[in-house]
């Protein structure tokens, strides 16, 4: 390889690591499109049943149906080391941004949302939430 190509090789290499690493980088505080987070974390009656446990994932997923979602992340306890500081009691976890306090509220009431917890909190003995609002 030619010195000058490979200079232009090894500039455009650097110039793409450098910017793949930009975009990689998350977004300073304050810049998210959606501030306002709702966790979920379910325990199931019967902890052991994957059916039950994937129904419940399935009734979850519908959930991304309500205009007023910003995102959804359905998630089930990873397989990750045994700390003391790990809660891995939970079954399934359903994460939630909205765009802002108004979009939470009309979530908690839209039909879709109702439909679910009529039709899936069969599948449940426990559930805990978590709301944030970044800072």
């Amino acid at each position: 390889m030619k010195t000058s190509s490979r200079r232009k090789f090894l500039g455009t290499a650097a110039a793409l690591c450098a910017g793949s690493a930009a975009a990689a980088m998350p977004l300073p505080a304050g810049n998210h499109k959606f501030p306002i987070v709702h966790h979920v974390f379910f325990w199931l009656k019967n902890p052991g049943s994957t059916a039950d446990r994937d129904k419940l994932v399935e009734g979850i997923k519908t959930l991304s149906r309500i205009p007023a979602v910003g995102q959804l992340h359905v998630g089930v306890v990873a397989n990750t080391e045994k700390r003391e500081v790990v809660d891995a009691s939970w079954a399934v976890s359903e994460l939630i941004f909205f765009r802002d306090l108004a979009s939470q509220a009309a979530y908690q009431t839209h039909p879709i949302h109702l439909d679910f917890v009529k039709n899936y909190s069969s599948l449940w003995e426990k559930v805990v939430v978590y709301d944030a609002q970044e800072v």
